[in-house]
């Protein structure tokens, strides 16, 4: 049997026989890029056949060839590589994929799926610059036919700096890398960005980029900032969003950020426009964020931004630091009308926000010269609290949503909304805090829902018939007064919180259809078809409708104070029936008395418990319903008198005196239609009266309370207004 293995020698002359061969042939090597470095260098046109190199010595190479052919070009070394010439070149087929579409019907715009790799390759350390400052200098081909523009077909990766010095508008194609692409001050050329580039680097604009058009959607998805030293004019298709969420930098006066959209369109911007003081283009930053509020010589951080007929937004609801950070020395915002379409900004952020600068509709950096032709709306995102701490130019509405709060005024300066035309309406869903300092202001056309606050030293006056306003209003400190028509009739709740509150009525009386609280002033008269509650002053009278409830603590029968008059009483149509429960009136107080203790001896001295405090000089007109001056309520063994003119002379009172009921009557007074239920309260409980003229105060202010009984308003009702009492 034949050995599977060879013999020896064999096996030496195979090994002979391979060692020949390898000597024979030369090791494979994978074919590298061609280097055209000489060639460039001497000014010849190359041709590419395949992947090229161009090694840039340091300092500056000028070219003044072509590149042609088919394949790649990557740009290495440590030099600056300047073409003078167009070149124009195409990837091998084999690398070719990305699929161009155009849509839209009538309004076409094209988008690139699937890019093609890089054609061009600018690698770290290394410059190419498009161009001297004159019309050529372009890598590109241009093979689609595209609406609005011409896409360049050769997509290009910049991991090091691609300078554009072209005077003309351009397109670049699809950019990667994380490098810088940077345009030069005053080359006043346009960049044509187009589509989704997933360039993570940083975007230098030196004259003019067009972020969009109508014919085409951008996206920078992943880009590291943007240094904006021009204009930067973002503009969309119909029906479509764009977001930027980069940080922009500016560094030199004259740059802008501009928007256009179409209708159903809407540009969202999440980012932060800022001066920049270090970093350079590569890595822009600002050393002290305050440097955006203050004005730095030769006005190098000023800025700005024009809303051209366009949906904007600032914020996501994500972030809290607001697009345009500054006064109007810094920045500005412009709001115009364009092809018939008005703007609209919208803030929407998750945390506190302060809009330093006016919101005007003029020129560049003269924002004031018109009005803001737009609407501002404050999303209704958990969190969003907006302040305007300056005199707001925009002549359209604002709208405050649910669950959002916008501030008027801070310590950073007072702030205002132009309003006065039915354009110029506030509809307040949410929070509208009015805190000036100094600056009076006038609202007008107030509706919605929300709540309205005055919480700042500065009075605030609502204006006109057209306030509608169906919420809250709390005042807690400073004047929020009326005028022209203006009311609050409709508001739910009007609450006074401080004796620092001013409810000014603007001379006609304040008719309250819900609920008016606190402990501060109302200047002017009060008609009262709701609940009146708290120790609140009305200097120029007090009406009470038989519709109307007066409660002094908050709680009806539990009296912690007196509404403090200082114009007329009109108790005309105020009924005097009421239940008075003294197991609901634990500590019943009435003008700041507290109740003895209830193991105080009883005495029957005189005694004058004040019901109504009226600290002015005016008449009181009317009396209770079933209570002239002087008529007798026996409760217990005490016989009070109501009198009209007691204290200074023309307070509510309630007169005890000497005389004594019998012991039977305790667990029930009744006089002229006034009840009272002790519920087992001994007649040892109460001081010198007893809690009985408690409870007989809580019977009268209950009259304000509920309305008269039938009964009671069926027995000697005064009919037909006022009567002045003994004479007045």
């Amino acid at each position: 049997m034949r050995s599977p293995f060879l013999t020896s020698a064999a096996a030496l002359g195979v090994l002979a026989a391979v060692a020949s061969v390898l000597v024979a042939a030369p090791p494979a090597v994978a074919a590298g890029p061609r280097d055209v470095t000489a060639d460039v260098l001497a000014d010849r046109d190359v041709n590419l056949t395949g992947d090229t190199v161009v090694n840039v010595p340091a300092g500056t190479t000028t070219y003044d060839g072509a590149f042609r052919g088919q394949g790649t070009l990557t740009v290495r070394g440590g030099g600056t590589l300047v073409l003078t010439r167009d070149s124009d070149f195409t990837l091998p087929a084999s690398r070719r994929r990305q699929v161009v579409r155009t849509q839209g019907g009538n309004h076409p715009y094209t988008t690139v799926s699937n890019p093609d790799p890089p054609a061009i390759t600018v690698a770290r350390g290394a410059t190419l610059q498009y161009g001297t400052g004159k019309g050529t200098g372009l890598i590109g081909h241009f093979p689609y036919d595209t609406p609005g523009y011409r896409l360049n077909e050769l997509n290009v990766r910049v991991d090091g700096t691609l300078r554009l010095s072209l005077t003309r508008t351009f397109n670049i194609g699809t950019i990667s890398g994380s490098g810088l692409v940077t345009q030069p001050r005053n080359m006043w050329g346009t960049l044509d960005l187009a589509g989704t580039h997933p360039f993570s680097g940083v975007i230098d604009n030196g004259t003019g980029v067009a972020v969009g058009r109508p014919e085409f959607p951008v996206s920078l998805p992943a880009a590291r900032a943007i240094v904006n030293q021009g204009s930067w004019i973002i503009d969309t298709p119909l029906n479509q969003t764009i977001t930027l969420r980069q940080n922009f930098y500016q560094r030199e006066y004259g740059s802008d950020v501009n928007v256009h959209t179409r209708p159903g369109s809407k540009v969202i911007l999440t980012g932060q426009y800022s001066y920049s003081d270090q970093g350079g283009d590569a890595a822009p930053s600002l050393s002290d964020p305050h440097i955006n509020w203050r004005p730095v010589p030769h006005q190098l951080n000023k800025r700005g931004t024009n809303i051209e007929g366009a949906n904007v937004q600032w914020g996501d609801g994500t972030t809290h630091q607001i697009f345009m950070p500054g006064t109007k020395d810094t920045v500005y915002i412009n709001m115009h009308e364009a092809s018939g379409r008005r703007s609209l900004l919208t803030f929407d952020y998750n945390g506190p926000v302060t809009l330093g600068a006016p919101i005007g509709g003029g020129k560049y950096h003269d924002t004031l010269a018109a009005p803001g032709a737009g609407d501002v709306v404050i999303a209704g995102t958990k969190g969003n609290d907006v302040t305007f701490a300056a005199d707001q130019h925009y002549d359209g509405s604002t709208t405050v949503q649910k669950g959002a709060v916008l501030r008027l005024g801070s310590a950073q300066g007072d702030g205002s909304l132009l309003t006065g035309t039915d354009r110029r309406r506030i509809v307040n869903d949410g929070t509208l805090v009015v805190r000036n300092t100094k600056k009076a202001i006038s609202l007008s056309r107030l509706g919605g829902s929300g709540s309205l606050v005055q919480s700042g030293p500065a009075t605030t006056t609502l204006t006109g018939p057209a306030v509608t306003y169906t919420g809250t209003a709390t005042i807690k400190q400073g004047t929020l007064a009326l005028e022209g028509g203006a009311s609050l009739a409709n508001s739910r709740a009007v609450r006074l919180t401080s004796a620092a509150a001013r409810l000014d009525t603007g001379g006609s009386p304040l008719r309250v259809t819900s609920a008016l609280s606190g402990t501060g002033t109302v200047k002017g008269a009060v008609t009262n078809e709701g609940v009146v509650t708290g120790g609140l002053t009305v200097t120029a009278g007090y009406t009470q409708t038989d519709k109307g409830q007066l409660v002094l603590t908050g709680t009806p029968l539990k009296a912690g104070g007196t509404v403090s008059l200082q114009g007329g009483l009109d108790l005309s149509a105020a009924g005097a029936a009421a239940e008075a429960n003294a197991t609901d009136s634990a500590s019943p107080q009435i003008d700041g008395d507290s109740p003895p203790p209830s193991t105080a001896p009883r005495a029957a001295p005189l005694r004058e418990i004040r019901v109504l405090e009226h600290t002015g000089n005016g008449p009181i007109a009317g009396t209770f319903d079933g209570l002239r001056e002087g008529a007798e309520v026996k409760l217990a063994d005490t016989v009070y008198r109501i009198s009209y003119k007691g204290g200074d002379g023309n307070d509510v009172v309630l007169i005890g005196t000497a005389a004594s009921a019998s012991a039977g009557a305790r667990g029930q007074a009744s006089s002229e239609g006034v009840k009272a239920d002790t519920r087992g309260t001994g007649a040892a409980e109460g001081g010198a009266f007893g809690w009985w003229p408690y409870v007989l105060a809580a019977g009268l202010l209950g009259a304000l309370l509920f309305p008269a009984t039938r009964r009671t308003r069926g027995r000697g009702r005064r009919r037909g207004g006022r009567r002045p009492v003994h004479g007045r």
